[in-house]
């Protein structure tokens, strides 16, 4: 006789606890700045035209993030706490929907819990959390993307309903910012990647072999091609209800001029940086840093000194688990990271920031929690709890300038900007 399998015992009550943790700081003191900031500036206006539907505004940009703003300001009133109720709520559900995709991926307690500890105290989904832009949105929509599709992997008795749950959810992050293009289109191609890999004879009707055995290629293509598609559609709906700028033309010449005012050559912008530079954590933007609602504050977005540096050489790392002992996690992530980054190595946008990286960052840092996995198992212990812990005390430190506290003095930043380009 043998013993049986060890079960994993799901963590879901602490990755329950972890996101309304993570919520619960978010919403402390949410409401300042009390006047928009950054570019609230163009998203709260636009937000507002959503709810009297007079004149179209920053049409460059999908609709759905300035519609749960939208929501917001009805919900809670026109003021800054109405502007980002619907941003703090996406953070946190991006944070939840991560973790259980990294759980579904893994089958992996301390995988899935460092993952969430990372994402917290990576400074992206933080700062994101707290201001009423529209990245928050496509992000909480490709987690809880991929948090349905890990799930329908895990379990196919489930997995019609959750690729249905996927496709809205890639609709809705397209409908957010065209930055999720590339990454919404590879769950329909690793479907049929897989599928055509299982050899199966009838491609297309076949409901054996994985990703999701019980489900079609063709069903598939439907949640994962039409769906999204569809829920993309759906969200311009309000447009063609404006007095002034409608869509009166349909929307295939809506989305010529998109494609036009997102590629327009712009000036160029002191915060403005490149791929590389990402990368290695050295462009910082600051959001906000000015005296406002009676104390010196500022916002700054940069990436956790720590974390960034080390989920490079776990991005490489996870690359080569995958291709070489055929982890499909490792590979998995260290594609997406590759495909969101990749986007901004051939995107005609002439202006960029390093904004542009929370989503390529949030993979990076899953990878991260993959690779201090793996040392976990081989028993490296100390060092795989050591990361986390350092990831911590250092949002701890950075804390002020990331959630608009009281500063002491105008030149405060000094503590915190240690390299010039920082600044």
């Amino acid at each position: 006789m043998t013993r049986a399998p060890e079960q994993p015992l799901d963590p879901l009550g602490w990755c329950v606890a972890l996101a309304l943790g993570f919520w619960l700081l978010v919403l402390w003191n949410l409401a300042i700045p009390s006047a928009p900031y950054f570019d609230e500036v163009h998203y709260v206006p636009a937000a507002r035209e959503l709810l009297i539907l007079e004149q179209f505004n920053n049409r460059e940009h999908p609709l759905f993030g300035k519609e749960m703003i939208a929501l917001g300001i009805a919900i809670l009133g026109d003021n800054s706490w109405g502007w980002r109720i619907l941003p703090s709520i996406a953070g946190m559900l991006a944070l939840f929907a991560s973790m259980r995709a990294v759980w579904f991926a893994t089958l992996s307690r301390f995988a899935t819990l460092t993952s969430g500890v990372f994402l917290a105290t990576g400074f992206h989904l933080f700062v994101h959390a707290r201001i009423a832009m529209l990245d928050i949105f496509m992000i909480a929509a490709l987690a809880t993307a991929f948090w349905q599709l890990a799930g329908a992997m895990r379990e196919p008795e489930t997995g019609r309903w959750r690729l249905a749950l996927a496709g809205v959810a890639l609709g809705l992050a397209l409908a957010s910012k065209w930055n999720a293009v590339p990454v919404a289109m590879v769950p329909g191609l690793a479907f049929l990647a897989l599928r055509w890999k299982a050899g199966r004879r009838r491609l297309v009707l076949s409901r054996r072999g994985s990703p999701v055995p019980g489900i079609t290629l063709a069903e598939a293509f439907i949640w994962l091609g039409l769906v999204p598609l569809a829920v993309y559609w759906i969200t311009f709906s309000p447009g063609y209800s404006f007095e002034v700028n409608g869509i009166e033309n349909g929307i295939l010449a809506h989305h010529r001029l998109m494609l036009d005012l997102q590629t327009q050559v712009l000036t160029r912008h002191p915060y403005e940086s490149t791929w590389p530079e990402w990368m290695l954590n050295l462009r910082a933007i600051w959001y906000l840093y000015e005296e406002v609602d009676r104390a010196q504050r500022g916002v700054m977005l940069v990436g956790n000194p720590l974390t960034m540096l080390l989920g490079l050489p776990a991005i490489v790392w996870c690359a080569l688990r995958g291709i070489m002992h055929r982890e499909a996690a490792h590979g998995a992530i260290a594609l997406l990271y590759g495909v969101s980054l990749g986007l901004w190595l051939f995107a005609q946008k002439s202006t960029q920031f390093y904004y542009h990286y929370f989503l390529p960052s949030g993979f990076l840092l899953i990878a991260l929690a993959l690779s201090l996995d793996d040392l976990w198992k081989a028993r490296w212990r100390k060092l795989a709890i050591a990361v986390p812990v350092a990831s911590v005390l250092l949002f701890v430190f950075f804390y002020p300038i990331l959630a608009a506290e009281p500063l002491q003095r105008s030149d405060s930043f000094a503590v915190w900007t240690w390299i010039e380009s920082w600044r």
